[in-house]
């Protein structure tokens, strides 16, 4: 039974020859051996590409089907057979125009060809980091100095590499281009990997004297201070990113370094949204009666509260602007009122409330 290779590769019979190959492309990276696809699927989805995408033999498909000269029925010529292809014949056009490129296009992928082919900035490693805060720091910010240590820039050379003063010279090893490419014969012809050339780093130029300080590396391991801002209101678990701050790279840009904050809790005070919030014991007469009393707030100011007569056991006063700062200004303090009772009673507090009782309260 012919085979159609339009179903084959999940094309229309009026589709382009951009729309073949990017149906190709999908179904060969999803079927590939390599990468623990199908290999006689693979193989049909090949062969089906070699035909579709060339002009002369899509048309002598389109009008004989699979019987023509490019099709499975060639095989008996002696060429080596691959998934009903005759592979010879596909190897008689390669090379002739259009295939070589589509296919040293599309398996370059597969082989970090196109990949690699891209010149690439150097980018040093993030590093990740624990710090621990005060609950008041959370909430009115501060900055933290760490002391990290890490790859960073060589001061004496600035990342060149170079003894200063000293000159730098052509890379003998990819002759200034930064470069190196490596070229690999494959069943479908010849495959070229490039990647950045490891002696100069990719800049193509390499000093006539190392620096003394890193070796010529443009980069040293040592320690470094870091200083960290921490904003207010930072609730604890959240990250502070710090761009090209994390470890550097020669001839490219350092990494970010990520603080995690953890904030330690406070035995008083805690936070909901842009607000402060306590809970303040108040005595059973000062609840029933009112009273003035005196709170320490977050900062270690004295501040003067007046509590009216509660009416319910549980109760909130608001001081408006002593909460959490922001950008859009100051959250509040909220002060939840607890009456507290006693837990022994002398004589004559125990007759006082007995009288209030028989008075009905």
């Amino acid at each position: 039974m012919a085979k159609d290779y339009y179903a084959v590769l999940g094309v229309d019979r009026r589709a382009s020859k951009e729309d073949v190959k990017k149906a190709f492309r999908k179904l060969a990276q999803k079927h590939h051996p390599d990468k623990g696809g199908d290999e006689a699927k693979f193989k049909e989805v090949t062969e089906a590409y070699a035909i579709l995408s060339d002009d002369k033999r899509r048309r002598e498909y389109d009008t004989y089907g699979q019987a023509f000269a490019g099709g499975s029925a060639g095989s008996a010529q002696g060429g080596a057979e691959f998934g009903g292809f005759d592979f010879s014949q596909f190897q008689q056009g390669f090379g002739q125009g259009g295939v070589e490129f589509e296919f040293g296009d599309i398996f370059g992928d597969f082989f970090g060809g196109r990949q690699n082919a891209r010149t690439r900035t150097p980018r040093g490693r993030d590093i990740s980091i624990d710090l621990e805060i005060p609950f008041k720091e959370s909430v009115f910010g501060t900055t933290r100095k760490v002391l990290i240590a890490k790859t960073s820039t060589c001061d004496l050379c600035k990342g060149s590499g170079a003894k200063p003063g000293t000159e730098m010279e052509t890379c003998t090893t990819c002759n200034g281009s930064g470069r190196i490419h490596e070229t690999r014969n494959s069943v479908f012809g010849q495959f070229t990997n490039v990647r950045t050339c490891a002696v100069c780093g990719g800049s193509g130029k390499v000093p006539k004297e190392k620096c003394p300080e890193c070796k010529g590396h443009g980069v040293r391991r040592r320690e470094e201070e870091i200083t960290i801002i921490i904003p207010s209101g930072i609730e604890s678990g959240e990250m502070i990113r710090l761009p090209q701050r994390g470890e550097a790279a020669k001839g490219g840009v350092a990494g970010d370094l990520y603080a995690k904050i953890h904030v330690l809790s406070h035995p008083t005070f805690h936070k909901e949204g842009a607000n402060l919030v306590m809970r303040l014991p108040v005595k059973l007469t000062d609840a029933l009666l009112g009273a003035v009393v005196s709170i320490q707030t977050l900062e270690g100011k004295t501040l003067e509260i007046t509590l009216p007569a509660m009416k319910r056991p549980e109760e909130v006063l608001r001081v408006r602007g002593r909460g959490v700062p922001s950008e859009a200004g100051r959250g509040d303090l909220l002060i939840k009122l607890e009456v507290a009772l006693p837990h022994k009673l002398s004589a004559k507090s125990k007759k006082a409330l007995e009288d209030l009782q028989s008075e009905g309260l």
